[in-house]
């Protein structure tokens, strides 16, 4: 196929695959895997491959960014310890409980560490589909898990394939040194870029430009940290962390809003396309091979999957308990978490495109010119355990968060209902200085201080009814009443603008205003609607 061709597909399959996700209420990435693995046996289109470098290089800079631009430091600082095991201890454990099964399976050594190495990390785009589902603390341990364990993973990746093809003679201990310089090199490529990023961005004032910078930022800290031989992975989410940090007061609202917008419909397709493209390349995998290879493969996967998907169990299970015993301060034992809260993380052990593409990427000949022996399972149990723990997994991860009673955390509710407060306090406090400032007549003033005013009882209300301060049935009536009065008038005025809309539209449809005034006045209305919608969180 052609790439215009491979585009189309791609895309036409994410569309039908979204929207057959939302029909079945399946698990869209499982959905959009068949869909692809469907069609890829059809005549004349199973011969699309993908490219290793297209994941490495184009899907997973961007994917990374925009995760570690929505998720919480705050609670990646207080989680630190627990992260850091599973995003690089979990991975070296997995590594080594898979080369054992893989070497008992046939595979030499260092080939049974190679397909450890490409199993280990989770995915995190299929990790983004369900974190919704959780809390905010379980979603941002899982989130962060899959944000950085790709680092560690190709790191040990990279130096298991040197030792299999011949090219690099390396024990624990380089493995542990090749660790911590790429962890600092990462670090510091992203600092370094993030900091540079902020004072491009200072200097900027078209949006576009602003945002063609943002666009590159995930790529301009991949390159030079892969050319340094440092992790990428850990450049493009430092330098995302801290962007969170630094950048609030430089970049503009416009520029946020355009951002926003950009990247949540570019993550969304990149994260379908994956999917798609992975059921494609069964077909290629599994081409020109015999029954019995892939009868062998297809044992092999169940035994992986099964070692995959268990070391996650019990080092999950295992962990806490060595942690509880080492640690006993009374702020740690508030922390704790009993095996039903723990059960939903250990669960969604998805793996995923990365896996796939770090296979693919094996040399398929020695540094001696001869085959490397091993490849071919390698490439065809990592396929079949992202498919089964998609499968099986995907499918069951709602019943286990079901079993596991996870409550909502209503601290979340509260700090955004604290930061809405605070910000109008802010306004009122300001309102007069602003108005001198720019010689606002009164009546305006008055008007503003009233709305101001208004949506301060309001808030206040909620705050109130939600903090369980009034008990008398009454009041309680009451000022819930004046919280419907409030939402009765948002729907009326949500419910205008498609009457405002219809108006101009149907001036423009009688050419009595020209189409660039129409998109004018309609982003007018848009952004109307977005202030009496609110703007939903990126999970």
């Amino acid at each position: 196929m052609h790439a215009l061709e491979v585009v189309v597909v791609v895309g036409v399959l994410v569309l039908v695959g979204s929207l057959l996700a939302r029909w079945v209420r399946l698990p869209p990435p499982l959905v959009l895997l068949a869909l692809g693995t469907v069609v890829g046996f059809l005549p004349g289109v199973g011969g699309v491959e993908m490219p290793p470098d297209v994941v490495l290089f184009l899907f997973l800079p961007a994917l990374l960014y925009w995760e570690s631009l929505t998720i919480s430091l705050r609670q990646i600082r207080a989680d630190l310890r627990v992260i850091s095991l599973m995003s690089v201890g979990l991975v070296l454990v997995t590594a080594g409980t898979v080369a054992v099964v893989g070497h008992a399976l046939g595979l030499s050594w260092p080939m049974a560490f190679v397909l450890g190495a490409v199993l280990a990390p989770t995915d995190a785009t299929a990790i983004a589909t369900v974190a919704g589902l959780l809390p905010r603390r379980a979603r941002t341990l899982l989130r962060a898990e899959s944000l950085v364990n790709d680092g560690t993973a190709l790191v040990v990746f990279g130096v298991a394939v040197g030792v299999a093809v011949g090219t690099l003679d390396v024990g624990p201990g380089g493995v542990a040194w090749r660790l911590v310089g790429s962890y600092a090199g990462g670090i510091a490529v992203g600092l370094a870029l993030a900091f540079a990023v902020t004072e491009l961005r200072r200097r900027l004032t078209d949006v576009r430009l602003e945002n063609v910078v943002g666009v590159l930022t995930p790529f301009v800290a991949y390159l030079p940290a892969e050319l340094l031989h440092a992790s990428g992975v850990v450049a493009v989410v430092t330098c995302g962390l801290t962007l969170t940090q630094i950048a609030t007061r430089v970049v503009s609202p416009a520029a946020r809003v355009q951002a926003a917008g950009f990247w949540s419909l570019t993550t969304f397709l990149l994260n379908g396309s994956l999917f798609v493209l992975v059921g494609l390349e069964l077909h290629a995998v599994v081409e020109g091979r015999t029954a019995g290879e892939i009868w062998t493969g297809v044992v092999a996967t169940l035994w992986v999957a099964l070692t995959v998907a268990g070391t996650r169990l019990v080092w999950g299970n295992t962990l806490p308990f060595v942690i509880r015993a080492l640690d006993r301060r009374p702020a740690q034992r508030l922390r704790r978490v009993g095996f039903r809260g723990r059960l939903p993380g250990q669960w969604a052990g998805f793996r995923g495109a990365v896996s796939l593409a770090a296979a693919l990427a094996v040399p398929t000949t020695t540094a001696a010119g001869g085959p490397l022996e091993g490849r071919d399972l390698v490439l065809l149990v990592t396929f079949g355990v992202i498919v089964v723990l998609l499968v099986v997994q995907g499918l069951t991860l709602p019943a286990v968060i079901r079993f596991s009673r996870l409550q909502p955390d209503p601290a979340e509710a509260q700090e955004e209902l604290l930061a809405q407060r605070e910000a109008l306090g802010a306004a009122q406090a300001a309102l007069d200085v602003r108005a001198a400032e720019l010689g606002v007549p009164e009546a305006v003033v008055a008007r503003v201080r009233e709305a101001h005013e208004a949506r301060e009882r309001q808030l206040h209300l909620t705050q109130v009814l939600s903090d369980g301060r009034v008990t008398d049935p009454d009041h309680r009536a009451a000022k819930k009443a004046v919280l419907a009065e409030a939402e009765s008038e948002r729907r009326l005025r949500l419910a205008l603008l498609g009457d405002k809309r219809d108006a101009v539209v149907r001036l423009r449809d009688l050419h009595a205003i020209d189409d660039l005034v129409l998109r004018r006045v309609m982003a007018q209305l848009d952004a109307e609607e977005v202030r009496l919608v609110g703007v939903q969180p990126e999970e």
